[in-house]
């Protein structure tokens, strides 16, 4: 099952497309997709066709859980990523947080900060959480949480992220650096996270072409970690790391600059598009 919001930033309307890909309405059920929806959402007790049909003609896609408790990054997931990026190969995730402004939805404008040098892309498998996560003991009790996938860019300054002192979270935080969705897919209709392709396009050249059958820490052993450090929550999303081939690992690549255009895909979960613009 695939779920979406639509609508203007701030005003979006929650969505099903049902089987046949016919938008279906869900006002009637829920107002949004929020963490108190997804906390009590059974996919197989939901019939699109009992909803009224809506036309997504023109309608803006924004990202497909509203208002998140919190957005966890997980760097140096990938070994060929570690190793483009000159890093040693983690024992434990790297852990991060994202300032939840920073999402926006698949194809919005991303905008390159003022005084930034190397904005960079990061096509990522991200994880929505259905079910509170404490303590959790085995990756099977992490799978029991997510209430589903999508596809999602962590988009990174690095320079703000290596060469300015302190954290990571310098060159993760801009407004627009975390573009979400379009669709959140239910793990029904997912299977295997660790069977999904990524790819991603930088002005119409193929930059990144991964799996996540590559990751270090699989999807639900990384969100067994995490529940060690933190309560997850329904609402929140993680973000699992990328594959080989992000600009830092491209000696002589120029980075993003205002006017680029990025498309990316995961398997299953959708395609994104933006411009980028300047902040």
């Amino acid at each position: 099952m695939k779920l979406l919001r639509v609508g203007p930033a701030g005003a979006e309307r929650p969505v099903v497309l049902a089987p046949d890909g016919t938008a279906r309405d869900l006002r009637p059920l829920t107002p949004d997709l929020d963490g108190a929806f997804l906390a009590a959402f059974d996919p197989a007790t939901l019939d699109p066709a009992a909803l009224p049909v809506t036309d997504l003609t023109g309608v803006r896609v924004g990202p497909p859980v509203a208002r998140p408790g919190k957005i966890v990054g997980i760097g140096l997931n990938y070994r060929d990523h570690a190793a483009e990026a000159g890093a040693a190969i983690p024992t434990e995730p790297v852990v991060f947080l994202k300032p939840t402004n920073t999402l926006v939805g698949p194809d919005d404008q991303v905008l390159v900060p003022r005084g930034s040098e190397k904005t960079d892309y990061e096509v990522e498998l991200a994880v929505v959480i259905g079910r509170t996560g404490r303590y959790l003991e085995t990756p099977a009790d992490a799978a029991a949480i997510v209430a589903g996938y999508a596809a999602v860019n962590d988009v990174t300054e690095r320079a703000f992220q290596f060469d300015r002192g302190g954290q990571w979270d310098k060159g993760k935080s801009a407004e627009t650096f975390t573009p979400l969705g379009p669709w959140l897919v239910t793990p029904d209709e997912v299977g295997d996270p660790q069977a999904l392709g990524l790819r991603l396009w930088v002005n119409g050249e193929l930059r990144q072409d991964g799996s996540a059958a590559d990751m270090i820490f699989p999807v639900h052993e990384t969100v067994r970690y995490l529940t060690h450090f933190m309560r997850l929550d329904p609402g929140d999303v993680v973000i699992t790391g990328t594959p080989a081939g992000v600009t830092l690992g491209r000696p002589g690549t120029p980075f993003l600059r205002a006017g680029d255009r990025l498309a990316l895909e995961v398997t299953g979960l959708g395609r994104q598009e933006t411009t980028l613009g300047q902040a």
